[in-house]
């Protein structure tokens, strides 16, 4: 009987504490918060507090739901716009944001319980590129793309904070028009090259017939200063010799003994010089040397 009573007492002990262990599990108090995490506690359904990373005790009447602030992205492929004069484009971009810590009761209670935004950032960010879109004209929209930019990083960081989101950056991966605006827009472009090329080649021709231009003036104007020149010194020898033979007949005209001497000179150098010997042959007008008589 002794033995019946203690085998009882042993199997109603150990009933006891699989019930307290069960009980243990079921009513564990003690939960982790992991690193980038947030924890959401509520109370029958109700917020009631936001517990960081780390080691969390409650009560069974709360529970803990893990909400996560880490990064997060979202893309976007093809979204649609229309620029200012109507011309369709499109945009693929990467949104990365991750959820303001001050917001996450907010956002667990009116977005999501997980951190997960990304269907929200995709709405919002097509609204906002079709209204950035709309207020360029697509020249505009292709000279002016870093505005763009960031006037849809401006826009759409604004529009997420609404859901508690705050943007880290946004990537745009592509952006294009339609093919036939995109080949219209090469066409042109190669058009303003083909004119810049024929501009530049005419400028080149300009430059270089004003080249030769000058060079041939500055010929034209070394010749006739040579000419000049040339003329001016002719007049100037001519001048000179005139004046010389002027003053040579003032000399003469007003000394003519001095001429007769130098022709008497003359002659007596000839009769020097003469052998006696009369020439054989004397032609008329001649003269013959010594036979010249003064007559008396």
């Amino acid at each position: 009987m002794l033995d019946l009573a203690k085998s009882g007492n042993a199997v109603r002990y150990a009933i006891v504490a699989l019930l307290v262990f069960v009980a243990f599990l079921v009513l564990w108090p003690f939960y982790t918060v992991p690193t980038g995490n947030r924890g959401v506690v509520t109370t029958f359904g109700r917020i009631t507090g936001i517990e960081n990373e780390g080691l969390v005790v409650l009560p069974p009447w709360q529970k803990l739901s893990v909400f996560s602030i880490r990064a997060e992205q979202a893309d976007i492929e093809d979204a649609e716009g229309s620029t200012s004069d109507t011309q369709p484009v499109k945009v693929s971009l990467t949104v990365r944001y991750s959820i303001a810590t001050d917001k996450v009761a907010e956002v667990y209670e009116k977005y999501s319980h997980n951190g997960d935004l990304s269907s929200y950032v995709q709405t919002a960010t097509q609204e906002t590129f079709k209204a950035v879109t709309a207020r360029y004209s697509a020249p505009d929209l292709i000279a002016q793309r870093a505005k763009v930019s960031a006037d849809i990083n401006d826009a759409l960081r604004a529009k997420l904070a609404i859901y508690g989101a705050q943007v880290i950056n946004i990537d745009v991966r592509s952006f294009a028009f339609s093919p036939s605006y995109m080949a219209a827009i090469n066409e042109k472009v190669t058009q303003e090259q083909l004119r810049l090329v024929a501009e530049n080649k005419l400028l080149t021709v300009e430059a270089e017939q004003k080249q030769k231009v000058a060079i041939a003036e500055a010929d034209a104007n070394a010749v006739r200063a040579k000419a000049d020149g040339d003329a001016y010194s002719n007049l100037k020898i001519a001048t000179a010799q005139a004046d010389a033979l002027k003053v040579q007949n003032a000399a003469l005209t007003q000394n003519r003994d001095v001429l007769e001497l130098r022709r008497i000179e003359v002659e007596q150098t000839k009769a020097e010089k003469w052998n006696g010997v009369l020439p054989t042959a004397i032609y008329a007008g001649a003269p013959i040397p010594f036979l010249n008589v003064d007559k008396q």
